[in-house]
């Protein structure tokens, strides 16, 4: 029999152009991947101060600084959808809504009609979506908000144009409403958290409205955007209007994403870590840290730290592989001490962290390296100590339909899950 080796052995070497094409080929991608990711964080220090004595150096170091004066409530579950129609409905001046996720259908329907009034009665209703995650958008809905006036665009559509930041997503959920009232949180524009679906009860999910100083911050987040978008500049005093003290609540926002430099999500997240001394509570849908966040988990459980993570279980998320890549990290966070809890009613989406009943943290950001390092993102930082205690309650309360992740268990699974869970991992920053 005939083996085919020497004749491959024999084949013609590759020619010098073709080498030159594959090198810039290879380097063209390195610079399209190096465009839509940015520097890890990477610190591993304990600061002997608690977090509550340190609000500067924690608002400073994510490019931000404490802003008092401010309120916040708390919004759970469809609940939003009744906060933000009745906001959308007392604008006079302007409406600025920013969100990842805009689908056909019922929630849709009720926030583009509030939309389209506003605009005929004369407001000047600004939307920008996210070009994918509104890739299942009605356009019959949003034509009808153009013609009512509305100014409605898609963030970063998959064109040329943002060839090498195709991976790049706006995953911010903002409502700012006459530069004097704004929602964020994880909330977006689709019926899984308008309704019970034919799988799942509508999503678990938390967003918060607030008033006061920060709004401010809030709509400069909106402009960032919003202005790479279309060019638009804001210069009256409509949509940044001089805001008085509407509550005793210290903020601090993070959300830029500074070249070359770590993200401020992602350094808030490490640093609070950093800061705990007694407890860590996080509520996250997509629970997927790489080595650096596992090891700021694990170090903060073996000084102490009485750290505690809820996810969705497997029967409730709505990214099996995204589950897959987050369960890698697991084994090494019970080795270490820290207790996961699988949320097992509906998918929990809240995006949320909680230091030592001292300080908390919500937003739009996932606990992964695409919201870390890729998406934009914000979370607002809260230093209350009413608002700490308020969120953990609701984690206590969550617990309710949870069950806890066993060691011993866990260590059992099947091989090939455990291999599974590692290989998908590899891609972690995509999920």
């Amino acid at each position: 029999m005939e083996y085919p080796w020497p004749s491959l052995l024999a084949a013609r070497a590759p020619t010098i152009p073709e080498i030159l094409l594959t090198l810039a080929v290879a380097i063209l991608a390195f610079m399209f991947w190096r465009l839509s990711r940015h520097q890890e964080c990477h610190y591993e220090g304990e600061p002997e101060g608690r977090i509550d004595t340190s609000l500067r150096a924690l608002a400073g170091s994510t490019h931000s600084r404490l802003t008092p004066g401010n309120r916040f409530e708390l919004i759970q579950d469809e609940a939003f959808f009744d906060a933000i129609d009745q906001a959308i409905r007392s604008a006079r001046h302007t409406i600025h809504l920013e969100t990842f996720l805009w689908e056909k259908g019922e929630a849709a329907t009720l926030v583009a009609h509030c939309l389209e009034e506003a605009s005929r009665r004369g407001v000047q209703v600004r939307l920008l979506l996210d070009a994918v995650g509104s890739k299942n958008a009605c356009p019959d809905q949003l034509r009808n908000l153009r013609q009512a006036g509305a100014t409605v665009r898609r963030f970063r559509r998959i064109e040329i144009a943002n060839l090498g930041r195709w991976n790049v997503r706006d995953h911010r959920k903002i409502l700012v409403i006459d530069g004097h009232t704004a929602f964020i949180g994880g909330h977006c524009i689709t019926d899984s958290w308008f309704k019970d679906g034919p799988k799942l009860p509508r999503f678990r999910d938390l967003s918060a409205c607030i008033t006061g100083p920060i709004v401010a911050e809030i709509q400069s987040c909106f402009f960032e955007n919003w202005t790479e978008n279309t060019g638009e500049l804001f210069v009256d005093d409509t949509t940044f209007p001089p805001l008085k003290a509407q509550g005793d609540t210290l903020m601090h926002l993070a959300y830029v994403k500074a070249d070359q430099s770590p993200s401020s999500v992602q350094v808030l997240h490490h640093l609070s870590i950093a800061y705990a001394k007694e407890r860590i509570r996080i509520q996250n849908p997509y629970f997927i840290p790489d080595k650096t966040a596992s090891d700021a988990l694990a170090r903060a459980a073996r000084r102490g730290v009485d750290v505690r993570i809820m996810i969705p279980a497997h029967e409730a998320t709505d990214s099996p592989i995204a589950e897959r890549a987050g369960h890698h990290a697991i084994r090494g966070l019970l080795e270490a001490g820290v207790r996961v809890f699988f949320y097992q009613k509906t998918l929990i989406h809240q995006k949320v962290i909680v230091i030592d009943g001292l300080w908390a943290g919500i937003g739009s950001s996932n606990f992964d390296d695409r919201s870390f390092e890729i998406n934009d993102e914000l979370t607002l930082g809260i230093a209350d100590t009413t608002i700490a205690h308020q969120l953990e309650t609701i984690f206590e309360n969550d617990l309710q339909e949870c069950r806890e992740v066993d060691l011993e268990t866990w260590k059992n699974r099947p091989l090939f899950n455990k291999l599974l869970d590692g290989a998908i991992h590899l891609f972690n920053e995509q999920f």
